[in-house]
């Protein structure tokens, strides 16, 4: 699966797809996108990729599909429909979902791609926006060992950290697992500066510090200055986290297993969704734990 010999199809150029397909045309791949709106299919265009009108001819000819779309029914349109990838691929495309979506639907997917002579990978990932363009994505892979070795050198194009976590629906299990830990880590650092803000603290300094200790995360990295600047643009958005949190307590459920602070951390997102900030950077947490502690929005002058 090397840039001379394959050619790829994603389907869905949004804020991660648009990202990753770009980096595959410099890895050398020739890509062709779908999306519903325009813009994205000519920003691929500029980036050196070609523009298909349908999902059908974009798949067509296609050697790898990879998908990046907003929810479980999204892919399973987009997979099973008589304009979709599974009725007009040829016998033995490989499709890489890259999308978050529900682990059953991922065996499914995979179920339905055998019997059309589709080989599927469910691969989510994490990152964010800044990941999919720096092309520093971690990938947690679902699958046959088979599949996902050829998956392996266009996932290297998109990603840093690619791992092979077991069957079909895996990726998925594990994704959702991330969203556990990436929501509630958002949260207690939306906590924390409103703690910080609230005694006078030199919020720069504390955050500086905090980064250097136990502290530390990806999340206070890449997401405390922007919420002390309380810039909450995109790149992800509350809406996709509070549905990749009801896969996580749905699926806790069907396992019995207890998750108090997941399910708590899903309340409060489904809370800043519903107040009707569902288009914020997931970040926004810290603006429902400024609503909550009676305070104004914006650090103290």
């Amino acid at each position: 699966m090397t840039p001379s010999s394959a050619k790829v199809a994603v389907i869905g150029l949004g804020i991660m797809g648009g990202p990753m397909a770009a980096n595959l045309i410099k890895a050398g791949y020739d890509v062709v996108g779908y999306n519903r709106s325009p813009d994205p299919i000519r920003r691929l265009q500029d980036a050196g990729g070609h523009a298909a009108g349908s999902v059908a001819e974009a798949v067509r000819e296609a050697d790898v599909v990879i998908t990046m779309l907003p929810d479980s029914p999204d892919v399973e349109a987009v997979a099973l429909g008589e304009d979709g990838i599974y009725a007009n691929a040829r016998e033995g495309t490989l499709h890489i979902d890259a999308s978050t979506i529900r682990p059953d639907i991922a065996r499914r997917l995979a179920e339905a791609g055998r019997d059309r002579g589709i080989r599927v990978v469910d691969a989510p990932v994490s990152g964010g926006e800044p990941g999919a363009v720096e092309g520093t994505l971690s990938i947690m892979v679902g699958g046959d060992a088979a599949d996902v070795e050829d998956a392996r050198p266009i996932l290297d194009a998109v990603g840093r950290t690619i791992v092979h976590v077991g069957p079909h629906g895996a990726g998925q299990t594990v994704k959702a697992a991330n969203q556990l830990i990436v929501a509630g880590n958002i949260e207690l650092v939306a906590e924390a500066i409103v703690f910080l803000e609230a005694h006078g603290v030199d919020t720069d300094a504390a955050l500086q510090v905090l980064a250097g200790g136990l502290a530390g995360s990806t999340v206070l990295d890449r997401k405390g200055h922007a919420m002390l600047a309380r810039d909450f643009t995109p790149g992800f958005r509350v809406e996709l986290h509070d549905k990749d949190l009801g896969i996580l307590t749905a699926a806790a459920r069907e396992a019995g297993v207890v998750i108090p602070l997941g399910a708590l951390v899903a309340q409060l997102m489904a809370s800043l969704k519903a107040q009707g900030d569902g288009g914020l950077d997931h970040s926004a947490l810290l603006t429902l734990v400024e609503r909550l502690s009676g305070r104004s929005s914006g650090p103290p002058s």
